[in-house]
């Protein structure tokens, strides 16, 4: 499918949820009235239950069948490369790569690779509002017009609408121009401004608060009140307030193209003809606090309980109790109960976290709090499956081997 209208405006196929920054996810809308967070989630430290089924202990026999599921998917959505790390306490660990990072030299995919995690973005933008919230510079129910003029409705639209994608604003990633402009030079800078000006020539989609549908733009507008109410640029607050602290050394928020070495190349058809081509070096500005940021395994081993509990690995609070509870609300967003959406965060069957998916890379780093799992998958590609992404099709296929209760089922919606 070429990055033109289809995929870019239906977005990842996260669907409700999370993800992707093309459109990431794709837009959704939610019929269930937001309902409290599960209590092993707003636990100041989640610990296991004993009446939730555990995760299979990741014996050499577990190892064998995620390394045949990891395999099949792969043959079967054409996927050049997969990292693949899961990690349980008192458990080994079980980290994989396969395939290749390169298809023209033959570069084997490996664990320390750099990759791009899109969406995945969206956890760490939200994260420094909820500091500045715990700060009481920003309140969760300001409107954006306090800090950032010319937004429609921008004296209804709160920043806590725009976290949970119920601002009913347009998404600029599936503006006909927007597109036409990405696909003819994909190595072009985009500015924040130039981003919200392709959402705000189109009239809003609904009122605050009406539906769940999943927007690039709400990051965009968060993105900005970081920087405005900080006094920081959004890359020098993240690496200073949450990537520091969290000890991630590998986690950047590229202010252009530029890419450490070493990286995987990244395989799209995101292209406008529908050829495939290698995206390493397209510019990733026009995901800006949506979805450029750039990680590895390690680092994402790191971020996934550290986001899902609000603590750094030192025990310190990322974030207050308070402001992770309210992160934690997760209203259901589709007819797939036990999947829906919070403050910039998803949770699917117990599993907390996010996903991502731009040209050429997909990532989905999750934590599963009763188990204290964490489940970490970078790919090389972002070239759909069956309509779905192929980081979705990894995720169940690994759950439905390690935690049959807890199945990874990202639904897939289309835009409407």
């Amino acid at each position: 499918m070429s990055m033109s209208s289809a995929r870019l405006r239906r977005g990842a196929t996260i669907a409700m949820l999370a993800g992707t920054l093309v459109v990431p996810l794709s837009t959704g809308t939610a019929g269930a009235a937001p309902a409290a967070a599960p209590a092993a989630l707003t636990t100041d430290s989640p610990n296991p239950s004993p009446s939730e089924p555990a995760v299979r202990p990741l014996t050499p026999q577990v190892a064998r069948q995620l390394d045949a599921a990891v395999q099949k998917v792969m043959h079967e959505a054409k996927v050049p490369g997969v990292t693949v790390g899961i990690w349980a306490p008192g458990q080994p660990s079980y980290v994989r790569s396969f395939g290749v990072a390169d298809k023209s030299t033959g570069q084997k995919m490996a664990p320390g690779l750099y990759m791009r995690i899109g969406s995945e973005t969206k956890t760490f933008t939200v994260t420094a509002l909820l500091q500045l919230v715990d700060q009481k510079k920003v309140g969760l129910d300001d409107p954006i017009g306090k800090y950032i003029g010319g937004v429609p409705n921008e004296n209804r639209i709160t920043l806590r609408q725009l976290a949970e994608m119920r601002s009913g604003l347009y998404n600029y990633s599936e503006d006909p121009d927007f597109v036409q402009a990405l696909t003819s030079d994909p190595q072009r800078s985009f500015t924040p401004e130039q981003l919200l000006a392709y959402a705000f020539k189109h009239p809003v989609m609904f009122q605050p608060g009406q539906k769940f549908s999943y927007c690039n733009t709400n990051l965009i507008l968060l993105g900005l009140v970081v920087e405005k109410v900080s006094g920081q640029q959004l890359g020098g607050y993240l690496r200073q307030h949450v990537l520091d602290p969290a000890g991630m050394k590998h986690t950047l928020f590229p202010t252009g193209s530029e890419f450490p070495d070493p990286h995987a190349q990244g395989y799209t058809q995101q292209t406008g003809n529908g050829r495939e081509a290698d995206a390493a070096d397209w510019n990733p500005s026009w995901g800006w606090a949506a979805g450029a940021v750039i990680s590895n395994l390690q680092d994402l081993r790191t971020w996934a309980p550290t986001v899902a509990t609000g603590r750094f690995p030192d025990g310190k609070r990322m974030v207050s109790v308070t402001a992770q509870k309210q992160r934690l609300i997760t209203p259901q967003t589709s007819s797939i109960k036990g999947a829906g959406y919070g403050l910039g965060i998803f949770d699917v069957q117990g599993w907390i976290g996010h996903n991502g998916s731009l040209p050429g890379y997909e990532s989905l780093t999750v934590y599963l709090p009763s188990t204290r799992t964490t489940l970490v998958a970078l790919l090389n590609t972002d070239t759909d499956y069956r309509s779905q992404e192929p980081s979705t099709v990894l995720g169940a296929a690994i759950t439905k081997i390690i935690s049959p209760g807890h199945v990874y089922n990202l639904p897939v919606m289309h835009t409407g």
